[in-house]
């Protein structure tokens, strides 16, 4: 394809050359040339952006991969779009794998919806549509003002798993917290596999902070039950109302629905970072017999000290997409496998650019995955 005439550019907002591999391959299946710019930091930490080519009238992909320093490549993102809209190009798309931010969607007490504030400052910075894959929540779609194509992975991972894991007939799928059943459902239906889920974490789980800040205040009671203490002094709202009593909520000894004894356990999850979690989960079904652990899941951040964890634990593989760049870890740890995602990344650009249907995309993805 003549990139001249192709009427498209792609372009990468990193300025670290680990995370430019991902457009590069893009770029290759594309058959076009990787747009011309710098993107590098001043001495003061400040993020500057050249573009070296004309883009007037043009459609202008970004490819954006978000480092262990997510809010320089935020800024970078930002800062590109914008320098794209003021050379006026026609549409700025993103190309962002891993959102970032994507766990803080939800209200925490006296928090912010950090997930709402960046889709906002995509908008203004110059983005008309992004092209992400496995958002750790299908909802924030709903917190842009323009289109996001929300890939999924799934095909790629259930791929590896029958041509890669041995005799996987006998594998178990395995939901690490019932929030996460969903997703495992869908890889054992699709599989043919049954299910296990781990019920009972010590940590607390994400829908256990998901309410907002109290209001009204809380209320001393003296009227109500015996022993209940409520922290605030004010006068309840409406005088005479006597409050239910607000019960602890306590976590069960961890447990494995499910029978695991003599197979391979597959833990399915969206995104791997802090890996304790998963660790625990496959101390836990060793003791419950399962002779093989493995590890799925879409975005592979792995920081702190995930490779050396995981290297000394009960798992016997990580296997992760290239979403996001993790060749030290893999240096680290030989246990991490990676699998390549660019093929649907690069079919999506050239999809949205010839105004073809992205259905192709979804074919036999269900609404859970």
């Amino acid at each position: 394809m003549n990139v001249t005439k192709s009427g498209y550019r792609v372009f990468s907002a990193n300025s670290s050359a680990a995370c430019t591999e991902l457009a590069k391959q893009i770029t290759e299946r594309l058959g076009v040339e990787l747009g011309k710019s710098v993107v590098y930091q001043e001495s003061n930490r400040e993020t500057r952006v050249d573009v070296k080519e004309s883009v007037r009238g043009q459609t202008i992909f970004i490819i954006q991969t978000i480092p262990r320093d997510v809010n320089t490549a935020i800024m970078e993102l930002l800062v590109m779009a914008y320098a794209l809209k003021t050379s006026c190009a026609k549409n700025i798309i993103g190309v962002i794998p891993y959102f970032p931010y994507s766990k803080q969607c939800k209200m925490r007490k006296r928090g912010s919806i950090v997930c709402k504030l960046l889709a906002s400052m995509l908008a203004k910075a110059g983005l008309t549509h992004i092209i992400t894959m496995d958002l750790h929540q299908k909802e924030i779609q709903g917190f842009f003002s323009f289109p996001v194509d929300n890939l999924r992975a799934s095909p790629f991972l259930l791929q590896y798993i029958q041509e890669e894991i041995p005799d996987y007939r006998n594998a178990i799928i395995v939901a690490k917290s019932p929030s996460a059943a969903k997703r495992a459902q869908s890889y054992a239906e699709r599989l043919r596999l049954g299910l296990a889920v781990i019920h009972g974490e010590a940590q607390c789980a994400e829908s256990d902070m998901a309410d907002g800040r109290h209001s009204p205040p809380c209320v001393r009671n003296t009227s109500g039950h015996p022993g209940l203490e409520l922290p605030c002094k004010q006068q309840a709202p409406f005088p005479g109302i006597e409050l239910p009593i607000m019960m602890a909520k306590e976590k069960p000894p961890i447990t494995v629905v499910g029978d695991v004894g003599g197979r391979i356990a597959i833990i399915i999850d969206d995104i791997i970072d802090d890996v304790e979690d998963f660790i625990a989960a496959a101390d836990i079904l060793k003791e419950r017999g399962a002779y093989k652990i493995y590890i799925m899941a879409t975005h592979g951040l792995l920081s702190a000290d995930a490779p050396r964890l995981i290297e000394e634990s009960a798992i016997d593989e990580v296997v992760v997409t290239n979403t996001v760049p993790h060749e030290v870890q893999k240096l680290q740890c030989p246990k991490i496998k990676t699998v390549d995602v660019s093929m649907i990344l690069a079919e999506a650009i050239r999809r949205i650019h010839n105004g073809e249907s992205m259905a192709y995309l979804f074919r036999n993805i269900t609404v859970d995955d």
